[in-house]
């Protein structure tokens, strides 16, 4: 008899939704949502029972976070000693060495992330056995309004709501930024972990207020070849700042966890 994994979700929002949905509606074979966690009261419309996050981890297999990196940091470990396994969409909070070292000391339960809005990632992974890229550069450009942050000053703010064309907000390695922006640059962090090194991942975030869609572009290089992947995503309806693509990589991933066959992971 074929073992369905057991999951909980972490989040019922713009991600949360989507990945929910599909797997309440039997669209992940060998998948099955068992319960929600979430700080708002969800209601009958929930597929799901809504539970504590306590009582999440002690009734399935995998946890999925699809509600931001402060979940990471709060419950990562806890959910890997317990012996549940987390995939994590945020991956910006793996940013830090310190929680990324602890999450990966714990267990017995195993850690995933998910590529979210971005492509190549298996290809950097394979190239970084041939030996260090020289140079690893990232470009998201988003709109304005999406990346607004507490920390920035009146002048940045200013520059940002008046521009008529890109505006760079901010420039930094891939440790510094998923920092700054924690709920609109996992892509970052997803590169960096890709690459191995935070620190060798330069990255440019730049308000567009003519940008319909986010883009994100990737260019590696080193001695053994050359490297670009562009990506253009329509940004989430209900929010702005994540890409409707995101939930897709992380069913995607889920059906890879859960054991579907016949196709590349």
């Amino acid at each position: 008899m074929t073992r369905i994994l057991k999951v909980g979700l972490v989040g019922w929002g713009a991600i949360g939704r989507v990945v929910g949905t599909a797997l309440a509606q039997g669209e992940i074979e060998g998948a099955e949502l068992t319960s929600i966690v979430d700080n708002r009261p969800l209601g009958e419309a929930a597929p799901a029972p809504q539970v504590t996050f306590e009582e999440a981890i002690d009734g399935c297999d995998l946890i999925v976070e699809a509600a931001g990196q402060g979940v990471v940091r709060e419950w990562g470990e806890r959910v890997l000693s317990s012996g549940t396994d987390l995939l994590v969409a945020s991956t910006g909070a793996l940013t830090d060495d310190e929680l990324a070292k602890r999450l990966l000391a714990a267990g017995p339960g195993r850690v995933y992330f998910t590529g979210g809005a971005v492509g190549g990632l298996d290809l950097l992974q394979a190239v970084r056995q041939l030996g260090p890229l020289d140079e690893v550069r990232l470009t998201t450009t988003k709109l304005p309004s999406t990346l607004e942050q507490p920390w920035m000053d009146e002048e940045l703010l200013a520059r940002m709501r008046s521009a008529t064309g890109p505006v760079e907000v901010m420039a930094g390695t891939a440790r510094d930024v998923p920092v700054k922006f924690p709920k609109s640059t996992n892509v970052a962090a997803s590169v960096a972990l890709a690459v191995g090194d935070l620190d060798a991942v330069r990255v440019q975030v730049v308000a567009d207020p003519g940008a319909t869609r986010t883009r994100h572009v990737v260019e590696a290089s080193g001695t053994h070849g050359a490297y670009r992947f562009e990506v253009a995503h329509a940004p989430d309806p209900g929010n702005p700042a994540t890409s409707q693509v995101v939930p897709y990589a992380v069913l995607r991933s889920l059906a890879a966890l859960a054991g579907r066959t016949g196709q590349i992971l």
